[in-house]
């Protein structure tokens, strides 16, 4: 298995900075052990105007067999005989990608300790694939590549034999890429689509596999046109697996639909009082203060007369919350979990986490995970915070995230911060009946969010009191409404599980089908 990456350059921006994104000097050939052969990378050009980095893979499928996994399937005699004579050292599949990930490891994930301003650069890339098995033709090759921002995808039907042309075209292809990407986010292409095309894979698909798919996926996978076919095919057509993928892309799709931050209207204001309209309060100097941040004045505040210590910000965005909570020293551990690989990388560069000492880094922790399944790491803490976050799930989906915190979690102490729709009327900007934000899937009146908050607490075993958020006017109410729950017995432990629906009974059937 062979795969070639070239990239131009000038002086002042030598091609040879490759060597620094892959961790691989140009000079060096070196050889790198896998459970299933040998990998070698080398130079076979590194000049400051053109290098190439070339990726061979030496397989023994006798070996593969041995260690079970290359075992056949059936009783067929040609069932056995595929076991020792097959493509597996010559046509790039699962076995070339586990390669890739594990050679080049620390450009995958957009990583270099000597030049760190280099991954994520764009840069002039051609990648050529010679042997690329093609289940579902050249048309598919191009389907999966054409959408992912290359600007040639050229795609060559091998033939099944040179000396017999009346014989037609073998089921693999030459696949050659060109474009201006980061390297990061070429080789995540590859390393999701490899095993796609090939159609298999040469080990057994855990529910792990799920999470490599998404972290690889990242930026791309959920926005593909062809993202359901991607997904089933690299989770080996698990149905089980291949849901809740795409209940997690879709997750990823609401909280990234636009690229822009949550909260739009909330987070434009300034400090302008010419330009910041009813969301904005007086600060002591006489300036307006944002909505977005009088809101995570409320939730420290609440935290602090909580007592709380170890705090969870359950979709944690950007991590603009993460970084007030950070300078309080009373907050010991801080974890900020989000469905958004993309936005815990904006998270970790607000917070400086690679700059941080070693007691301030010790203090906080980012994960990525989704908030509508029940998760171990999240149980055990004093506090969790939902900031303007139920209003991006479905309705539907809302019973499942419940039971994530407060039947599976069950911290101490629940803020949750979310619309109040009454309010926008004082929106100027805002035309009559819609939502603030274009990824809301719903925003409740002050009734209907006291509803909600009160069963969920009943179901639950906590306590539930409200507190406005922002400026009170006097006939709708404030811009923002939170609810602070408290456990009544913290020594119980998980409640029953997610109900469906009985959430719904206060929402105006005009949400409902939202």
């Amino acid at each position: 298995m062979f795969m070639t990456i070239s990239t131009t350059g000038t002086a002042e921006k030598p091609a040879t900075d490759l060597g620094f994104l892959l961790h691989k000097h140009p000079q060096r050939a070196q050889a790198f052990s896998t459970s299933h052969g040998t990998a070698h990378v080398l130079y076979p050009e590194a000049t400051p105007e053109r290098c190439t980095a070339a990726l061979l893979l030496e397989v023994d499928p006798v070996a593969l067999v041995r260690r079970g996994q290359g075992r056949g399937r059936g009783g067929a005699p040609d069932a056995a005989l595929a076991q020792y004579v097959n493509d597996r050292p010559y046509a790039a599949s699962s076995l070339f990608a586990v390669a890739l990930g594990t050679v080049f490891r620390s450009a995958l994930n957009a990583r270099c300790a000597a030049r760190p301003e280099l991954p994520d650069r764009p840069r002039p890339l051609r990648i050529e694939v010679p042997v690329l098995p093609a289940r579902g033709g050249p048309e598919l090759v191009r389907g999966l590549f054409g959408p992912l921002g290359w600007s040639a995808v050229e795609v060559t039907p091998v033939p099944l034999d040179t000396r017999f042309p009346e014989w037609g075209d073998s089921r693999y292809v030459r696949l050659v890429l060109e474009g201006e990407l980061r390297l990061a986010d070429a080789l995540r292409h590859l390393y999701v689509l490899l095993p796609v095309l090939d159609g298999s894979k040469h080990y057994w698909v855990a529910p792990d596999e799920v999470d490599k798919l998404l972290r690889a996926g990242d930026g791309w996978l959920a926005a593909h046109p062809e993202h359901g076919l991607i997904t089933s095919r690299y989770l080996a057509r698990s149905k089980r697996l291949t849901q809740d993928a795409m209940e997690r892309l879709e997750l990823v799709r609401l909280a990234e639909s636009d690229g822009s931050e949550v909260e739009e209207i909330d987070n434009a204001t300034t400090d302008d009082a010419d330009t910041t309209g009813a969301d904005g309060a007086d600060g002591a100097d006489g300036r307006r203060v944002p909505l977005a941040r009088q809101r995570r004045e409320a939730v420290l505040g609440a935290l602090r007369a909580a007592g709380a210590h170890r705090v969870l910000d359950l979709g944690c965005g950007q991590g603009q919350l993460l970084h007030d909570l950070l300078k309080d020293v009373s907050f010991t551990e801080i974890v900020g979990v989000d469905v958004s690989v993309r936005a815990l990388t904006t998270a970790s560069r607000r917070l400086r986490l690679e700059q941080l000492g070693e007691r301030q880094s010790g203090r906080v922790r980012l994960l990525q995970g989704s908030l509508a399944y029940t998760d171990k790491r999240l149980a055990g803490y004093d506090a969790a915070v939902l900031s303007e976050v139920i209003e991006h799930l479905d309705l539907p989906r809302l019973p499942a995230l419940e039971y994530a915190v407060f039947g599976a979690a069950r911290p101490r102490t629940v803020l949750v911060t979310t619309p109040n729709v009454e309010y926008n009327v004082r929106w100027e900007t805002l035309p009559a009946g819609e939502v603030r934000h274009s990824d809301h899937r719903f925003e409740w009146t002050r009734a209907e969010f006291r509803d909600w908050a009160r069963r969920t607490a009943e179901r639950h075993g906590y306590r539930v009191e409200f507190a406005p958020v922002g400026p009170q006017d006097p006939e709708v109410g404030p811009p923002t409404q939170m609810a602070v729950f408290t456990l009544a017995d913290p020594s119980t432990g998980p409640t029953t599980g997610p109900t469906t629906g009985s959430h719904l009974d206060s929402v105006p059937k005009e949400d409902a089908a939202a």
